[in-house]
């Protein structure tokens, strides 16, 4: 198995932008109105959006390759580009998305492991990030790994507020 990361760059963005909209789409299509679907991600993954995100110090992202094509990745944030006031010592995991044909090849656990490695050379203290309460598998793949409810926010999907809970790891 062939697995490597590069840092995503300007250039990256249509297809930053495609990867976007194709894994938010086929994971949450399902359980969410057509209309909030697409209002989300026009707003979400509009290119001027994701061009303010990309050029953004305190954020990185990191494509995913599996067999050299993308197969997802990595969003993290720290300092003022965190999503919620979590302190200077916690890098926030916005985004880990794999790709439908991707998934269950360990590459979330792969990607998770890099953002608790940039939290370490950081000097973060911990790693947090939302998730949807309905998303079980999530929840229970982040549970596992040791992370722990601390919180909770709301998130909009279109006009429909949904809760997102914040689950936090304490590093050593």
């Amino acid at each position: 198995m062939s697995v490597k990361l590069e840092k995503c760059e300007h250039a990256d963005l249509k297809q930053l932008q495609a990867i976007s909209i194709e894994t938010f789409n086929d994971t949450f299509k399902d359980q969410n109105s057509p209309e909030n679907m697409k209002a989300y991600l026009e707003r979400a993954f509009h290119k001027q959006q994701l061009e303010k995100e990309l050029a953004n110090l305190d954020s990185a992202f990191y494509f995913i390759y599996y067999e050299e094509e993308i197969a997802g990745y990595l969003k993290v944030n720290v300092n003022e580009a965190q999503s919620e006031l979590m302190g200077d010592e916690s890098l926030e995991v916005e985004r880990i998305y794999v790709r439908h044909q991707y998934q269950g090849k360990g590459l979330g656990k792969y990607l998770m492991n890099k953002a608790i490695e940039e939290a370490v050379a950081q000097n973060k203290k911990s790693i947090w990030l939302g998730v949807w309460e309905k998303n079980d598998s999530a929840i229970g793949f982040y549970q596992k790994i040791g992370f722990v409810q601390t919180g909770a926010h709301s998130f909009y999907m279109g006009d429909e507020e949904q809760i997102d809970l914040i689950m936090t790891k304490t590093l050593a």
